[in-house]
């Protein structure tokens, strides 16, 4: 095998062809490991649940049926779950944008006199924190506990993605721009919306995509802070789902024993199409910004 370069032909040694067999194996092997657990919870989502409570499927999907999905569909909890995830997603993640902009913006400004301090001043908090009763005990002072703010304004922001996005606007506009809005009579949140944001997608698509997951998959923050059911998000009824089968086992009297088998068994697949159907929003989301992802995340992190 020979590679290109710079115009010229270079023969591959026998040791390079070694290793790429090897880290091809590799590979293969490490993409066996992550993608068969989510291919078994798809194949078994549409599976007999009879077929998956003898632990028949393991490859391919046997007896396909939609009997667990449409279990879930009758399970209303689970609809508000998701429309409550959906809102403190969006909500949440343009919260996030917005506090990690204002963060970031003046502490990538050479003439911001107090950005040293103030940087460490947020770095420090990465490192220590209150703990969890304090962060409690001043949540419950603001009157945010069993509300939907509760999942929003305590996580408002990453210190991480604030120091990402900051190294994106030092290493990534140049300071010219700044130079040329000033003559033309810009100020400094003209010049921050016009300008740098425009020239910000990249690391912006990046830094969304971390806030969204983040409150997606959030599940910790309502056990500490709700307890009303209607405000609970799509996680935490998950997280009820996966840890017991009362869902599916509920009013079972009166029932005959072939009946309570397959609640018992549908009560299986049941989890793997919770997990699926709250797994879809996120999946559809990443190929959107796939083009941004690697780009935002290499200028904003390495440089500086």
């Amino acid at each position: 095998m020979k590679s290109t370069y710079s115009g010229k032909l270079i023969k591959r040694s026998y040791s390079d062809k070694i290793f790429d067999i090897v880290n091809t194996m590799i590979m293969i092997m490490l993409l066996f490991i992550f993608a068969w657990p989510l291919w078994f919870v798809l194949i078994a989502s549409f599976s007999d649940p009879n077929q998956v409570w003898l632990g028949n499927v393991v490859l391919w999907p046997k007896g396909i049926t939609l009997d667990s999905y449409k279990a879930l569909w009758e399970y209303k909890s689970i609809w508000t779950g998701y429309a409550n995830t959906i809102f403190y997603t969006v909500v949440g993640t343009v919260f996030n944008l917005i506090i990690t902009v204002c963060a970031a913006y003046p502490l990538s400004r050479k003439d911001f006199l107090p950005r040293k301090f103030f940087q460490w001043m947020f770095m420090f908090t990465m490192y220590f924190g209150g703990g969890l009763i304090p962060t409690y005990l001043v949540v419950s002072d603001l009157g945010l506990v069993n509300t939907r703010w509760a999942m929003i304004i305590p996580c408002a922001i990453s210190v991480y993605n604030m120091l990402v996005v900051r190294n994106y606007f030092m290493n990534s506009i140049p300071p010219s721009l700044q130079e040329a809005a000033t003559l033309d009579g810009a100020n400094s949140v003209q010049y921050l919306i016009k300008i740098v944001l425009p020239l910000s997608k990249p690391v912006m698509a990046v830094i969304a995509l971390y806030y969204a997951v983040g409150h997606w998959n959030d599940f910790y923050t309502a056990l500490v802070y709700l307890y009303d059911e209607k405000l609970l998000p799509l996680q935490t009824f998950l997280r009820d789902m996966l840890m017991s089968s009362k869902m599916s086992l509920n009013n079972l009297s009166g029932m005959d024993a072939e009946t309570i088998a397959r609640k018992m068994q549908i009560s299986q697949t049941l989890k793997y199409s919770a997990i699926i159907v709250s797994t879809v929003p996120v999946l559809c989301i990443y190929p959107f910004i796939q083009k941004y992802f690697v780009k935002g995340v290499m200028i904003g992190a390495v440089k500086g």
